[in-house]
Order: C-alpha cells, then structure tokens, then sequence
C-alpha cells in the first residue's frame, strides 16, 4: 500500500449539543494527532454566581442546558442545602426523583431516537429517518412528550422549570395532577420496552474499554438524586470528597476542562458507569429487559451505549409510575433553609452522568465561590482515547467508512457540548 498521511476534519460535530470539532491526522498506519476541540466560548457560569444570594445558584445554573436544566437545579439545591445544613422530607425528594425521570425520559429519548439511532440505520439525520421509519419517529415524539409533561405538571414548565426552590418546591402538584399523567406513562413504559427491543436489534462495533467507572450508588435504588459515589473499582466515598479524589486540567485545544482521578487515571460517567455500578439496583422490568437484549451485568462498550440508555429510559418510566401510585401530597412544599457560612457539595446523576456542585456561602448566604464539573467535561479525555482506538483499529475503511465510525463513536457518549441538532459534513484530506 502506498504510504499515505490523511488528515480528518469534522470543523462542526452535528447530532450533539453544542459546538466542537474533531481533527485526526494518520501518517501511514500511525495517529499523530487527534483532538476532540470544543471552541464553544467559555460561559463562566461559576464566576457569576459569585455574590449571587444562596436562593439564586439553582434558577441561574439551570440555565447552563436546555436539555438537562433539572440536572442543574438538583445538584445547585442539593450543595446549597448541605453548606445551610438541610435536608429534605422524603416525599420532597420523592418529588424530586419524579421530576428528574422526566428529565431522563425526554432526554434519552432525544438522543436515542433523533441523534444517535440514525447512525446504526443508514440516515443522515432524524428527517431521514422520518421519511423510512415515519412509526419509529411518532413513537419517540410521543415518547419525548411524557416526560416533558412530567417536567411541565412538576417542574412549572417543561424547559428551566421555574417551580424548584432551595428546600424544595415553591408548589407540589396535586395527587389529581399526578395521576393525570398515569394512562400516558403505562404508555410509554410499554413504548420504552420496545425501544430496547428494537436498539438491540442493532449492529455493534466491537470496543472493549478498561476506563474506571464511576456513578453514584444507592442502598435501595438506581441512583439519581443522591448517593455516594462509587466505582467498579472500589472507591466508595461521600460526595464532598469528590474533590480530593478528582481534578480538572486545561488543554490547549479545549475551552472545556478535562477531568481525570487524582494521581493519574482515566474515568468515564455516565450510562455505561451507571449500569455497571448498579445493574443490581435497577427495577425487574428494566433488568429483564437488559438481559433479554443481550446486557450483562456490565457493559464497556460504548456503541451499546444505546440500549443502556434504553434500559435506563424502561425504568425511569416504571419509577414514575411507581412514585405517583405511592404519592402523598406533602405537607409543606419546602423546608425552612437559612443562610449560614459553610460549605456544600452536592452530585446528581445527569442523563449523560455524574454532575458536580460546589458553593461556599458567608455567614448572609452570599456566594464566595462556586465549582461546576459537568459529565462531558469528565467524559473528553475518554472520548479522545475511544476515538484513537477506533481509527487505529479500522485504518483499512475507505474515506467514508472511517468517517461514519468516527461520527458514531463521539454520539456514543451524547457529548453535551451546548445545544445543536444540524447535520455534520466531514472533510477527509488525502496528502
């Protein structure tokens, strides 16, 4: 063969939130260079909220994505109430969980469908899609619309939802409200099970990682609103450790930090960390389901990635019906929280992972300081390396081949770089 050097470049990822590039050059059979850019400009929530009051960092940080603003709201409330040394009633954080499975739904039924499942089905964009699998798109539409409704009845609206508050709620929906959601989510439990049934008809790559992973974990549950965070490798620490056990780095070719284990280490969070951590604690449907669609009790490779966020989709249905058929309105919509110095840590499990608050208050509950990790920022550095074992393992493709693969590999991790939805044109340079 002769000896060729090929220069990729993907200058606008399509199908993720946001904006980014991908640049791969390939001298002979050799990766000499390969970045995941992110040139999205840095946004600085973190020094805003500086001297912003402690009532303020969940309405402000919901702000940070339109696709995942109850993620935010939840990790800001939960850091704020742990420096003003509160915790909530169970049923405000039952409340909690159940506007966080519409998040889940709506959010993984997005990538599932629209962002991530026309890759595996030959189309180049979700109108592709519609045009081949009108049926496919009307059940995700109809899916996606149920968990908006749950954001919508409990969050006050379904994008930055304007009803969460330090402590709580400003008001708790009405046991009437709730179940007037029941009919469409026995609906979408049955539409969820069949979405894991049809990803899993797919066709996988094969790719193995070795990378750490980390989620939370719960006593009794899938982890979503609390726990500590653990890996399939023992850690097991409380969430205001997560600092003395991680740490961020800039990159030149980055405006996102890179997140990586002290002492060294590469990481992955989200769905992939989350299954693996805690298949144990998924509901019976969602793991009979996971088994029926070839799952083991872990999964590291990231082009199934769709079928756990399916599994995850199967139950975040049947948990919202659950926690409504068990509602209780409670009695107060929120606990008393009362500023005081201190500092607080909070950690949720976003739809793509594992998402960090800090904040130091004063003795007025003003902002002194404020550490925002996000799961993509956690997730880059695992990216680049998955990436860099794809192209090195399939540098036989031809042009077009390689660039589908590279395409899918990054949507394997739903990167949330902003928002964006149009669609990629990739470059592929032969000198």
């Amino acid at each position: 063969m002769t000896h060729q050097t090929r220069d990729l470049s993907l200058e606008a990822l399509s199908r993720v939130e946001g904006e980014g590039a991908m640049h791969v050059v390939i001298d002979g059979k050799t990766v000499t260079d390969l970045r995941l850019q992110i040139y999205e400009p840095p946004r600085f929530f973190e020094a805003f909220l500086r001297g912003r009051a402690y009532t303020e960092p969940p309405d402000i940080t919901a702000r940070i994505c339109g696709i995942c603003p109850v993620a935010y709201q939840m990790s800001a409330c939960q850091a704020i109430e742990s420096a003003c040394g509160v915790v909530v009633d169970e049923p405000l954080r039952a409340l909690r969980r159940l506007l966080y499975c519409g998040e889940w739904i709506e959010s993984h039924v997005l990538h599932i469908y629209l962002l991530h499942a026309p890759d595996f089905l030959g189309a180049g964009s979700a109108l592709e899609l519609a045009r081949e699998h009108r049926d496919v798109v009307e059940r995700a539409l109809r899916l996606k619309k149920v968990g908006n409704h749950i954001m919508d009845v409990v969050g006050g609206r379904s994008v930055h939802p304007v009803n969460v508050r330090v402590g709580g709620f400003y008001r708790v929906p009405t046991l009437s409200e709730l179940r007037g959601l029941l009919d469409e989510l026995r609906w979408a439990r049955d539409a969820a099970l069949e979405t894991v049934r049809w990803v899993s008809t797919f066709t996988f790559p094969d790719l193995e990682v070795a990378h750490e992973m980390v989620a939370l974990r719960h006593p009794s549950e899938y982890a979503v609103v609390d726990g500590r965070v653990a890996s399939d490798r023992g850690l097991d620490i409380p969430v205001d450790a997560f600092l003395d056990h991680f740490e961020e780095e800039h990159v030149a070719h980055s405006t996102a930090l890179h997140a990586h284990r002290k002492g060294g280490g590469r990481y992955l969070v989200g769905p992939l960390a989350r299954y693996t951590v805690n298949h144990d604690r998924l509901p019976a449907l969602a793991r009979e389901a996971a088994a029926d669609a070839g799952l083991g009790p872990e999964c590291r490779n990231p082009f199934r990635s769709i079928v756990v966020r399916a599994v995850e989709t199967l139950a975040a249905c049947d948990d919202a019906i659950g926690l409504i058929e068990g509602y209780e309105e409670p009695e107060r919509p929120a606990v008393p929280v009362e500023p005081r110095a201190g500092v607080g840590h909070g950690i949720t499990e976003a739809p793509r992972g594992l998402l960090y608050h800090r904040y130091e208050l004063d003795e007025d509950g003003a902002v002194l300081s404020a550490v925002i990790v996000p799961p993509t920022a956690q997730n880059q550095d695992a990216i680049e390396s998955d990436l860099r074992r794809v192209v090195v393992e399939n540098l036989g493709l031809r042009d077009s081949a390689l660039q589908h693969l590279c395409e899918e590999a990054i949507r394997n991790y739903d990167p949330c770089i902003s928002c964006s939805a149009h669609f990629l044109d990739v470059t592929v340079e032969r000198r």
